[in-house]
């Protein structure tokens, strides 16, 4: 449970419901940092961008590195979400 206001997936609405959406289907669920940002879904929208732009774009690192990479970075920063 987050101490975040947050607008849960069943009731959100518009642009919110889209991001939601194409969060569960791409990775089957919504995550929480997505959530997180459900006030202000302009940045939430921003923020998934950036996110798919480093994660998911073509790169000299496959996908599998980068996201290992993210998680030792996560670790080292104590960054658990």
């Amino acid at each position: 449970m987050t101490y975040i206001k947050t607008i849960e997936v069943a009731a959100a609405e518009g642009a919110l419901k889209k991001i939601y959406d194409a969060a569960s289907k791409r990775a089957g669920g919504v995550a929480k940092i997505i959530q997180i940002m459900s006030l202000t879904p302009e940045v939430c929208q921003a923020s998934m961008g950036f996110y798919l732009a480093a994660v998911m774009s073509e790169n000299t690192l496959d996908r599998g590195t980068r996201e290992m990479l993210a998680t030792v970075v996560s670790n080292v920063n104590d960054c658990y979400y």
